[in-house]
């Protein structure tokens, strides 16, 4: 958890390690649990002996499976091309686990229902078929008595396995959902599907359980229906389903977990994504004070309050979140040097900012992960260029609609963003400035300018070297309004597989494919019958 709340490198590779070292514990023979079942029955009679080893073994391979789909996270965080791959090889082993231990449960879990009814029927018969059938049992091997179950094992003690299974399970059926597209192929090779449905079913199954990962579950529903799938658009444009999910998760818990900064985080990002940004503030701010010995926590509810503070455009007060973070946090530390530059620079202070962007070189770290990248090539680009106020208000409306975060902002202040934009000439913004203009009618639902900017900033070549990712997205995005009217969804689909097919090597690469995926996926869903 702390690994992936701060992605900080030593903090993952001490996660790795002692899920490696975990793994090692919990490793046993490859014989099934049934066939152990069996023998261990045939060497003694006690039932409850062998259904104890039963349910032992089989959470043994749980944990095991559990830690493989998280060293497969730990590998998917990284972004990278070797990393997804790894990865994948990871998870086809959570896989064979999974899928072993869930055949194993089904199958003692019919045999529990069956055996229950057996019993329930045996006070029905009379009196001398119940008599014979206790001359008979006398002479053959003895029933479990109705304290016992089926190999000793309890319904609840098998439910409470399911519930154990069913966590890693979801969490393997989003992971693969997430693949970039391009990839997906690979992991097809590997041998397993990813279904998300079917992974936030078993994580519901698991939260509502009585397993020691129920609460786990539910952070892990609450991150995906508030962070990830707002983020990479995965149900298109249309995230109310995940907020009322998200809400009502929250209602149902607020009870048990009244003073969880946790709890208090994610009611944050329901309602930053509810536009309700004053209420969010006061939420990451409470859950702020609630963490005060959790740095982890502290430092996401920190990069909240910097993200909503830019989303008011308060730049005064972003600045002084992603400072903190900057000299606290070990997780890219360049990143957050470039949004505490840029915000720095919104206020006013170029003087400041300029010293700053010199800093996102210094920290410049990993040479394969596209945001370090990105901050590099946009400090650089501002240092180089005469550094205005309006250039770095210009890079955070940037950030602002990569982190899709312009949906959250209010008309007045999506209007001021509108003015400065114009207010820009510098023809070497002019891809960038429009795609962003395009962006912000399309919050404010001006469907004929957004269409007009789009095209143009998909038309744009000069400030293609510099904003390579402008043409791709551009295609994306008017490609989406497009689809929203019968009349131009063809054309529509044209431009979301001309942004997918005829462009690569730009920044966010893959954060695009998985959002042009999902928007094919919605339009074949909705036009099949």
């Amino acid at each position: 958890m702390n690994a992936m709340m701060t992605f900080e490198e030593e903090k993952m590779q001490m996660a790795f390690e002692d899920l490696k070292a975990t793994e090692r514990l919990c490793e046993s023979e490859n014989t099934g649990v049934i066939e152990t079942i069996k023998n261990k029955l045939k060497r003694s009679m006690d039932t409850q002996r062998s259904g104890v080893a039963a349910v032992d073994r089989l959470q043994r391979q749980i944990i095991i499976a559990d830690c493989q789909v998280y060293l497969a996270i730990l590998s998917f965080i990284k972004q990278e091309l070797s990393a997804y791959i790894k990865g994948g090889w990871i998870l086809r082993k959570a896989w064979k686990m999974y899928n072993k231990c869930y055949n194993d449960i089904t199958h003692l879990q019919e045999g529990s229902k069956r055996r229950a009814s057996e019993q329930e029927a045996t006070p029905s018969s009379s009196p001398s078929s119940s008599s014979v059938r206790s001359s008979q049992s006398s002479s053959s091997s003895p029933e479990p008595s109705h304290s016992q179950r089926l190999d000793g094992i309890s319904p609840e003690a098998l439910d409470r396995l399911k519930g154990s299974a069913s966590f890693g399970y979801g969490l393997f059926h989003l992971c693969i959902s997430m693949v970039p597209p391009h990839l997906l192929k690979i992991v097809n090779l590997l041998g397993f599907p990813g279904d998300r449905l079917q992974g936030l079913s078993a994580l519901t199954y698991a939260s509502e359980s009585k397993d020691m990962k129920a609460p786990l579950a539910t952070l892990a529903l609450l991150w995906y229906h508030t962070v990830v799938q707002p983020f990479f658009a995965l149900n298109g444009t249309d995230i109310q389903m995940g907020l009322m999910e998200a809400k009502s998760i929250l209602q149902q818990r607020e009870a048990l977990y009244p003073n969880s900064s946790l709890f208090m985080f994610f009611r944050g990002r329901v309602q930053r994504l509810e536009c309700q940004i004053s209420s969010a503030l006061t939420s990451f701010n409470d859950a702020l004070h609630l963490a005060s010995e959790q740095r982890e926590i502290q430092h996401i509810c920190l990069y909240e309050i910097g993200w909503c503070s830019m989303i008011e455009l308060n730049y005064r007060e972003s600045y002084r979140a992603f400072e903190r973070l900057k000299a606290e946090s070990r997780w890219s530390q360049c990143y957050y040097a470039y949004l505490t530059a840029v915000c720095q620079g919104a206020t006013g202070d170029l003087e400041g900012a300029a010293v700053v962007f010199k800093d996102v070189q210094r920290l410049f770290a990993r040479k394969n992960n596209q945001i370090e990248l990105f901050s590099l090539k946009r400090a650089e680009k501002l240092r180089s260029s005469s550094l205005s106020r309006e250039h770095c208000i210009l890079s955070v409306i940037e950030i602002l609609y990569l982190w899709k975060a312009l949906p959250n902002c209010s008309t007045a202040n999506l209007q001021t963003m509108t003015q400065v934009l114009q207010a820009i000439e510098d023809a070497s913004c002019a891809g960038l400035k429009n795609l962003l203009l395009g962006a912000i009618s399309k919050c404010l639902l001006s469907t004929k300018d957004a269409i007009q900017y789009f095209q143009l900033a998909a038309r744009d070549e000069v400030g293609r070297l510099s904003n390579s990712y402008v043409q791709p997205y551009s295609c994306y995005e008017l490609g989406c309004v497009l689809l929203n009217s019968p009349e131009s969804a063809g054309k529509g689909r044209m431009l979301l597989l001309q942004a997918k097919e005829n462009y690569t090597g730009y920044d966010f690469e893959n954060r695009l494919h998985v959002r042009i995926h999902s928007a094919l996926a919605s339009l074949k869903a909705t036009s099949q019958p």
